[in-house]
């Protein structure tokens, strides 16, 4: 059993999706993340370890390697991607309450931006690490941030912009979400952003990477 799980989050750290798929080459024509968590739950290995102990493990993993510029972006897409066809089998366990997400995370790029590239690699990571992630997209207005929260009250909140002159919308959107939830928890980031421009606003967390956020997430959520 052990080494099922050991197996699975293997496939995700490397980005074998399935038997089917030719990366990484060293394992081609072997098993991948798809088929091993089907095999895990076969086995009767719960839901939740499989996720936890499995592919939650692999994600954390190329995480730090991503962190450390051990990696880059196509590498962690491929294991992203190995991630998220595994907890397609999963999914069915969430909604019927026998695996429990660590928390929930609104995210989506501010109003007069396009770019989401950033963006869609930390809801990855942050999905992939056991989150539910509700992605409002690009170009999104402070009503859009507020309404997420009326629907996900007690979510976290990421704000993402690439451009110095969208980023300032960032401070209008914190403003309206802290007048409206003072609780509540934001992250800000993005290519111009620093944490001197984070604390001016009133953000709660400046991350420069998405392994960052993720590992405040799990501090602050356990």
């Amino acid at each position: 059993m052990e080494d099922l799980l050991a197996r699975i989050a293997e496939c995700v750290e490397l980005g074998k999706i399935n038997k089917a798929t030719p990366f990484p080459p060293k394992m081609k024509g072997m098993d991948g993340a798809e088929e091993l968590t089907l095999q895990a739950l076969e086995a009767g290995l719960s839901p939740a370890d499989i996720l936890t102990r499995g592919l939650i493990i692999g994600m954390e993993k190329i995480g730090v390697k991503f962190k450390n510029n051990q990696v880059f972006v196509p590498q962690v897409l491929m294991s992203a991607k190995a991630m998220s066809t595994a907890l397609k089998h999963l999914k069915k366990f969430f909604q019927d309450g026998s695996v429990q997400r660590r928390g929930q995370f609104i995210i989506g790029t501010v109003e007069g931006d396009l770019h989401d590239i950033g963006k869609n690699l930390v809801a990855m990571m942050v999905e992939g690490n056991g989150y539910e992630v509700i992605d409002l997209g690009v170009d999104v207005k402070a009503d859009k941030f507020v309404e997420a929260v009326k629907a996900h009250p007690g979510a976290y909140v990421g704000m993402s912009a690439l451009l110095t002159t969208t980023m300032v919308n960032m401070e209008q959107i914190n403003a309206a979400l802290k007048q409206q939830f003072p609780g509540i928890v934001t992250f800000v980031g993005g290519a111009p952003v620093t944490q001197e421009f984070a604390h001016k606003i009133g953000a709660d967390y400046y991350t420069d990477g998405p392994q960052e956020l993720v590992e405040i997430l799990n501090r602050i959520s356990a």
